[in-house]
């Protein structure tokens, strides 16, 4: 089937559109879940479990592990460059790195994005972002519960078992809410 510009105009745009709907600040996460609170882990079934193990690299291609992270706090954030509200929560957890940093919290970014590390690097640098950046794979992603939504973002006890966590996107006052506990 041969289609004409004026089609393929149509096409575009409305996938464009589709993709802002389904990704857009009513619903506070790309994805398929409305945002929720802050769900500590103790509140599921079986209670707190020890995070899942990764090994990811770096955006400068340095492997990055969870265990490096050990005796902190853990703020282990699903996004994406893409996502509008991935992109409004970034100065929350940056502002939350700065003022938690020396309590021993550490914010790392997960990026689902397929792009590769070097458009993730360019959003980083021009979006201010200096907490550890790697990117995410699908087996990371299905080892925390499969991500069915972005921003995702679990809370990562000192001694590594997982506190809690935020489905779509949180404010400052969201995330400290959801760290306190575990400090």
């Amino acid at each position: 089937m041969k289609l004409d510009k004026v089609t393929v105009l149509l096409l575009a745009v409305g996938t464009a559109f589709a993709g802002w709907a389904f990704c857009n600040s009513t619903s506070g996460g790309c994805g398929l879940s409305r945002p929720r609170d802050i769900i500590p882990m103790s509140s599921r079934a079986g209670g707190e479990s020890a995070a899942p193990e990764w090994a990811l690299p770096g955006l400068d291609g340095k492997t990055v592990k969870l265990s490096d992270f050990k005796g902190k706090v853990v703020v282990l954030n699903f996004w994406a460059t893409w996502c509008p509200p991935c992109r409004r929560e970034i100065p929350d957890l940056v502002a939350l790195q700065d003022k938690y940093a020396d309590q021993g919290v550490v914010v790392i970014g997960v990026s689902l994005d397929e792009g590769g590390a070097a458009g993730v690097q360019s959003f980083a640098t021009k979006s201010g972002i200096h907490y550890p950046l790697v990117m995410g794979d699908q087996q990371t992603a299905e080892a925390y519960g499969g991500i069915s939504s972005i921003p995702t973002t679990f809370i990562i006890g000192r001694d590594g078992r997982l506190a809690g966590s935020i489905k779509g996107g949180a404010s400052l006052a969201g995330l400290e809410a959801a760290i306190k506990p575990a400090l």
